[in-house]
């Protein structure tokens, strides 16, 4: 599987069954090449470009499954938060 084919999926947490979003970028350990957690964006609101951005980072021992469409985590998303500002 290659990172575009990552792109292309949305990630569900399994916790609510809500959608988090798709992923934007992979984190991954140079030295021993393993991938260590994905990268997702918020959901944009229509205000959110006067505040901050806010990131989830879903560590890759909270991914419970990656399918055709779709990948499940089970992760809680106020440990997950990651933020920067705009």
């Amino acid at each position: 599987m290659t990172f575009i084919d990552l792109k292309q999926k949305e990630v569900i947490n399994c916790k609510d069954c809500k959608r988090i979003g798709c992923v934007a970028d992979v984190d991954f350990d140079p030295e021993c090449g393993k991938l260590c957690g994905l990268i997702i964006p918020a959901p944009v609101h229509f205000f959110s470009c006067f505040g901050k951005s806010i990131r989830y980072y879903i560590r890759f021992c909270d991914i419970v499954r990656i399918g055709p469409d779709i990948i499940l985590v089970d992760v809680n998303l106020d440990d997950a938060v990651m933020r920067d500002d705009c």
